[in-house]
């Protein structure tokens, strides 16, 4: 029988750990290649054969998602499997309806069929959408695990935006070790805030061997996942973050909805800023879809380190990224910031964007009157300093997970915004981490 072929959407994420799972090794499949979106530079490059195993020994290329109907007819491919996260469901489907016009076949695959096991207790955080509030929600987990005494280990959702073989297995226990592995800010928001609380972090690219590695030094796995993807790991305690400010969109979104079904607690955030009555809707979806979850309802109060920076001044605030853009967010912690100790103004950065940057605004057209950390790169981060510099402003609000004041130079006063997850009212995961741990 000739080999089934198959080629995998992706955004250099979800799309190799699918193909690490169900097809690396597999006889049965020919993947002749990976397309991708979503992330800036990753077509154009080759998944090694490193990684992909002795069946591939010239790896498999990586297109722009653009290509995908000419990628189907040319290479003759029976079925496309779309492996990435937080896309509408509409969207998915119209994916879905190019390839099977095509000829191809359209496959998800279960969460469930790529979980590998672990030999230790694992603890996943997701979300239903990206900016839910998933960060707060790891730190304040892996708080309440350290506090019983539990050696705790992060592995991160991949972000692999290097080179990949020397990505395979990445182990971050310092903020040297960052920089040695060349990260990316999005990496850097990630690993920081868990590093600070000594914590390690693993990531990379292969994710069998990571929590092989991982497990030599850990009491407890906690999987901090990434956008709305679903977790990697077979979890003993399953956690989902919701977001009340985006109301419907816990139905709406792949695969934030299978996350929301497969929790056994769903976090509310943010209800000290949302409307009650978006709360009680959220309660009323989560009681339908998923009746045997534990509900928690939280806040993430914010705290500045200089307000005086905020003031009466003209603002200009940066956002985290992937919030603003795939995720959708018309604001976050920088404005609830810039309202809450009484800006004057808030900075249109659009008139000074630089390099990449205008390219970013014109793909996310609902970005508005703020600036997105976009740092996948050298390059982005330049870009990200030099429209800083450029923008009439006083001052500048970082509502970024990490400090990129320790990353790029201001140029002008800088305050950062911080949050921390803080459950309001009973039951609180403290007591629901102890009674499973």
């Amino acid at each position: 029988m000739s080999k089934r072929k198959i080629l995998i959407m992706g955004a250099a994420g979800r799309d190799f750990h699918n193909f690490n799972t169900r097809y690396r090794g597999n006889e049965a499949f020919d993947v002749v290649a990976f397309t991708a979106t979503q992330i800036p530079d990753i077509e154009g490059r080759i998944y090694p054969h490193q990684l992909a195993g002795e069946l591939y020994p010239n790896g498999i290329p990586i297109h722009d998602e653009s290509q995908l109907e000419n990628l189907i007819l040319s290479l003759k491919v029976d079925e496309v499997v779309f492996s990435y996260s937080d896309v509408p469901h509409e969207y998915v489907m119209h994916a879905g309806a190019l390839v099977n016009a095509a000829g191809a076949d359209f496959t998800m695959l279960s969460a469930k069929d790529t979980m590998i096991k672990s030999s230790k207790p694992v603890v996943s955080i997701c979300a239903v959408r990206t900016g839910c509030g998933k960060s707060q929600t790891t730190r304040r987990v892996a708080q309440i695990l350290q506090s019983m005494g539990k050696k705790v280990v992060a592995i991160r959702h991949p972000m692999p935006y290097g080179d990949l073989v020397a990505q395979t297995v990445q182990r971050f226990g310092s903020y040297e070790d960052m920089v040695k592995h060349k990260c990316t800010i999005e990496e850097m928001e990630e690993y920081e805030p868990h590093i600070s609380k000594g914590i390690v972090v693993y990531a990379g690219v292969d994710y069998e061997a990571i929590i092989r590695a991982a497990e030599k030094e850990a009491d407890v796995i906690l999987w901090d996942g990434g956008n709305n993807d679903t977790p990697f790991y077979a979890p003993d305690l399953n956690i989902t973050v919701v977001d009340p400010l985006r109301p419907g969109h816990e139905e709406k979104y792949y695969p934030g909805e299978t996350n929301l079904r497969l929790a056994d607690i769903v976090v509310i955030n943010k209800i000290d800023s949302a409307r009650p009555e978006d709360v009680a809707s959220l309660r009323a979806v989560i009681q339908r879809v998923n009746p045997k979850a534990t509900v928690v309802e939280a806040a993430s109060p914010i705290a500045v380190d200089h307000p005086e920076v905020i003031r009466g001044k003209r603002v200009l605030v940066v956002e985290d990224g992937p919030t603003l853009t795939h995720g959708e967010m018309k604001y976050g912690a920088g404005i609830v910031a810039a309202k809450k100790f009484g800006a004057a103004e808030i900075i249109d950065p659009r008139p000074f964007l630089k390099g990449s940057l205008i390219a970013t605004f014109k793909k996310y057209t609902g970005i508005g009157a703020l600036l997105p950390a976009m740092g996948y790169g050298e390059q982005q981060v330049r870009d990200l300093e030099a429209t800083i510099h450029a923008t009439d402003c006083d001052s500048v609000i970082v509502g970024t997970p990490i400090d990129l004041r320790k990353i790029i130079d201001m140029g002008k006063p800088a305050t950062r915004v911080t949050y921390d997850l803080q459950e309001i009212g009973q039951p609180a995961l403290d007591e629901l981490l102890r009674a499973r741990f």
